[in-house]
């Protein structure tokens, strides 16, 4: 049997629990909805009449059920505020559009720690270089240091590589290694030597770059010292 409209306007648990309460026929409920959704017949009306003017019980019920449906109507014109669904779907938190890259890194965790450095690495070296303005030189005892220049005199013979930070260095002598010169210059006599390389690092770039190469030469020594190390036993 279908529900009536004006039934389905009520509360379901409560319609049920009333209804088990009469005592009288089943369909003098049914000629309640009936009526309430003026589609009752002339006949079924007369004998709802009958039964209403005869019994308290179903005449108390059906006011109750006139007093629900008078309520609903009552409140169907009432709206919602200007902009209330607006605001509510505002608050509401936003999909996250990073879920992608969250499962990509957990898949790759190798990678992703590896990116990480890099990035810190890359940041702390750019700092770095924006922050050291001072002039420094490497500690070889027989380097000549005039205000920013360092010297390698005639006929002497450093022994390792020579680092000058802002600063300049006049290669006289000899340098039994590499010669870099970070944020300055270098000077080349005729008489000068140098067995490595000689490098100058006057760009963020470079000297991200020869940082990175600093690393891995640093690595790769320690993985040597490693393999020569006697096994123990």
């Amino acid at each position: 049997m279908a529900m009536p409209s004006s039934f389905a306007k009520m509360n379901s648990a409560y319609h049920f629990k009333r209804v088990r309460t009469l005592k009288c026929p089943a369909e003098i409920v049914e000629y309640m909805h009936e009526y309430l959704d003026e589609e009752i017949s002339a006949e079924h009306e007369q004998q709802l009449r009958e039964h209403l003017s005869s019994c308290d019980e179903c005449r108390s019920y059906f006011h109750e059920l006139k007093r629900a449906i008078a309520l609903v109507q009552s409140t169907s014109h009432i709206q919602a505020p200007s902009g209330f669904t607006a605001g509510v779907m505002a608050k509401l938190p936003k999909e996250k559009k990073q879920v992608g890259f969250q499962r990509w890194f957990r898949h790759h965790p190798l990678l992703t720690a590896a990116s990480l450095f890099l990035i810190l690495m890359m940041g702390s070296v750019v700092s770095t270089w924006n922050k050291d303005h001072n002039f420094s030189v490497s500690k070889q005892p027989n380097l000549i240091v005039q205000n920013d220049t360092v010297i390698v005199p005639e006929g002497e013979v450093i022994k390792g590589d020579v680092i000058v930070r802002n600063g300049k260095i006049k290669i006289e002598g000899q340098v039994d290694g590499d010669v870099t010169v970070i944020n300055g210059e270098q000077y080349m006599a005729s008489a000068g030597q140098v067995t490595g390389d000689i490098k100058e690092v006057n760009e963020v770039f470079e000297w991200l770059w020869y940082h990175i190469k600093s690393l891995g030469k640093d690595l790769v020594n320690v993985f040597d010292e490693k393999e020569k190390e006697p096994a123990a036993g």
